[in-house]
């Protein structure tokens, strides 16, 4: 019976949302160790640097960066709802925040593409 109950939860909008966070924290997590070592290229070895940057005109890599830009707006903007939910007085309509977190997200992250193509 429990069973069920766990696979019906699953299906809600709130849980998407905790998943999707998540995701996103995971994500950004594993990137980080990438960009730190093109950022020590900066220093240690600037040719090298051009030489990846130019790697950056690809398009596979424009539409990694709306991916990432997405992570990141949607972690931010996920984790500002459930700051939300934990200290504001009141209680928020949660399935909505959750909503408007993604739409916000998705809008920064296709302006941010628009901008690089």
């Amino acid at each position: 019976m429990s069973m069920t109950k766990g696979i019906t939860s699953r299906a809600h909008p709130l849980w998407l949302a905790y998943i999707l966070h998540r995701v996103s924290g995971l994500a950004l997590a594993l990137f980080l160790p990438l960009h730190f070592w093109v950022l020590a290229m900066a220093v240690s070895d600037p040719a090298r640097l051009d030489g990846f940057l130019h790697l950056t005109e690809a398009a596979v890599v424009k539409v990694a960066e709306f991916g990432l830009v997405f992570l990141l707006a949607v972690h931010m903007f996920g984790g500002l709802r459930l700051m939300a939910m934990e200290w504001l007085p009141w209680t928020p309509p949660q399935k909505t925040l959750a909503a408007a977190a993604t739409a916000v997200s998705f809008l920064i992250a296709v302006l941010f593409f628009m901008k690089a193509i």
